[in-house]
């Protein structure tokens, strides 16, 4: 169970703009309320997978003395821009306080390093318990439990949530698949022979040959430091990967919604964001975000081709998700 020191105050949450409730200052939160901290990003995949049990956690103990802060912090530029986290607030129905850490300073002053993280302070201002990434979820609700019972002894809490998803629950089988893959030059995992040109636009030829985790772009492709940008209509980006879903974060470029064609093989299940048209897929990139491209029923070994149709279009980073439920799971 991971715990923290008991004699540590909480710093303060000073340098964010809050762009929904707020602001707050937990040192007038002290002897009547008990504070829980995520940091997010918008376009994380695992941020996105813990907001419902954030956003139950809040509709069940706002009134017994929970105050839940969400700390943005972005991961790429554009999700500095507050208007488009207002939108994924909008669209993730987060009605808890949410403060802009666009310069870091929040994230600085807890040393934090991840996303998500989940730090939950105690009604004398003392950090009590954290857990980063995904799961546990059963774990941290206890954990605020214990601490609203510290706030009221007399409270009635209901049981504790089930989990949400099947892959949240016990016996799910988390397999190794593909690492995070990011599509600038800075972070980026490229198999281009010769690698990629930096900042610049330049024509890549097709390999022939691929490995699994890397990025091939083919075509005209411009790559900066966090993205690569379609320079071109008909530019490709190809990819090996063995997982369950994977998804993309993309931002349009002039034309949006811009199009992106899908390529798979048959084996594989076109995702959440993917539409079918005349037995071809496309994805219709509205603005920067995350899209889910494969949904696969288990995880499998596969390989996929995007073709961007209107040019423009940047790519940032692939994640790709790894627990599924089996019947009977082999080990």
């Amino acid at each position: 169970m991971p715990q923290i020191n008991e004699t540590i105050l909480a710093p303060e949450l000073q340098g964010g703009e809050w762009i929904q409730g707020g602001p707050i200052q937990l040192a007038q939160l002290r002897g009547h309320r008990v504070a829980l901290l995520d940091f997010w990003d918008y376009t994380c995949v695992n941020c996105i997978r813990t907001l419902p049990y954030v956003r139950e956690w809040h509709r069940r103990y706002a009134g017994k003395g929970l105050v839940i802060i969400g700390v943005h912090a972005p991961e790429f530029t554009f999700a500095h821009n507050r208007s488009h986290v207002c939108e994924a607030i909008a669209e993730f129905a987060l009605d808890y306080p949410i403060v802009l850490d666009n310069n870091y300073s929040i994230w600085q002053a807890y040393s934090n390093r991840y996303w998500p993280a989940k730090y939950l302070i105690d009604l004398e201002g003392r950090l009590r318990y954290y857990h980063f990434g995904e799961g546990l979820y059963q774990d941290t609700e206890k954990q605020i439990q214990k601490l609203l019972k510290e706030l009221d002894p007399l409270a009635q809490l209901p049981d504790l949530m089930k989990p949400l998803r099947e892959s949240d629950i016990p016996g799910a089988v988390c397999y190794r698949v593909t690492p995070e893959l990011y599509l600038g030059y800075t972070r980026g995992q490229f198999g281009n022979p010769g690698g990629v040109a930096r900042d610049k636009t330049f024509d890549y030829a097709d390999p022939g040959r691929y490995v699994e985790g890397a990025a091939y772009l083919v075509g005209r492709w411009c790559v900066g430091e966090e993205y690569s940008r379609a320079a071109a209509p008909g530019a490709k980006l190809l990819l090996r990967y063995t997982a369950m879903d994977v998804n993309l974060v993309m931002a349009p470029g002039a034309k949006s919604p811009a199009r992106v064609e899908l390529l798979m093989g048959a084996e594989q299940l076109p995702g959440a964001d993917v539409r079918p048209l005349n037995g071809h897929y496309f994805i219709d990139v509205d603005r920067p975000r995350m899209y889910n491209l494969v949904a696969n029923r288990s995880v499998l070994s596969g390989s996929l081709r995007l073709r961007v149709l209107d040019p423009g279009v940047a790519m940032y980073a692939f994640t790709f998700i790894s627990c599924v439920v089996e019947q009977n799971p082999s080990f």
